[in-house]
């Protein structure tokens, strides 16, 4: 156990002198770690097979996922059965041809994952992660909301991502978020973010929150609205039945996977 710490701990250091030079040298980081060459490429290979890295000679350089994505692929880690699962039943709910809002978040990343069986979509999304996973498909049409960056968390955001959404109208928004709770309703972390969620389920037919068992009961920092009828909430089965019963007594669908 003690080893293997030790190695977390070291490709923890690589990535962190990674994001701030750019680029990394083995010579370099043996002298740094007081780690082997063998053992430093040995880091670099496993990094870049995690898409942290890219392999050069004598080295490695930052990709856009370290440079954007070092938080969002460890919180993407935490309950990731359950958000697959959830991601899943969600996707089933779109049909081909539907318009999306979606925002950012790793259950949201999963539910991109999983919309990649379907054609013809449009998405509209404030997720870079989003926008990177299905902007590639040939009949998807992906437009990324620009705005402020928060870099760590992977999104956009501001008054020009409010303005942008209100040109469009949806079938469903598709959103992440960080408590979900009877009598105080649907809650985020980032206070910035809640008043692009709010407008993007104002404009859209349907609401879709994907959101793990852990989130429930919880209020998070910022509000984003009540819970209310023409909401559809998908979570897992370790559910407490109870706070699921309330959360259905407010008008919500509530599915559990």
């Amino acid at each position: 156990m003690a080893g293997e710490l030790k190695i977390d701990v070291r490709r923890k250091k690589i990535l962190e002198i990674l994001r701030r030079d750019g680029q990394v040298r083995v010579s370099q980081l043996s002298d740094a770690l007081g780690a082997t060459v063998v053992t430093i490429r040995n880091d670099l290979d496993a990094l870049e097979q995690d898409g942290y890295l890219e392999r050069t000679q004598g080295g490695a350089i930052q990709t856009m996922k370290n440079y954007y994505n070092l938080e969002f692929q460890r919180r993407k880690q935490e309950h990731m059965e359950k958000k697959k699962a959830i991601a899943a039943a969600c996707a089933a709910m779109v049909r081909d041809g539907d318009t999306l809002f979606i925002n950012s978040g790793t259950t949201t990343y999963f539910t991109a994952v999983e919309l990649k069986q379907r054609k013809n979509l449009n998405v509209v999304t404030n997720s870079i992660s989003v926008a990177v996973e299905l902007g590639g498909l040939p009949t998807f049409r992906v437009i990324l909301l620009g705005g402020d960056i928060s870099a760590q968390y992977s999104f956009t955001y501001g008054e020009d991502v409010k303005e942008q959404i209100a040109r469009y109208r949806a079938n469903w928004a598709i959103l992440s978020v960080d408590g979900v709770n009877p009598g105080t309703g649907v809650t985020t972390y980032h206070a910035e973010e809640s008043v692009i969620d709010r407008v993007m389920m104002e404009r859209a037919e349907k609401a879709i929150i994907v959101a793990d068992s852990t989130k429930l009961g919880r209020e998070s920092f910022s509000r984003i609205s009540a819970l209310s009828s023409g909401t559809v909430l998908i979570t897992d089965r370790d559910a407490d039945p109870t706070l699921a019963e309330r959360i259905a007594r407010e008008g919500v669908e509530v599915q559990l996977v």
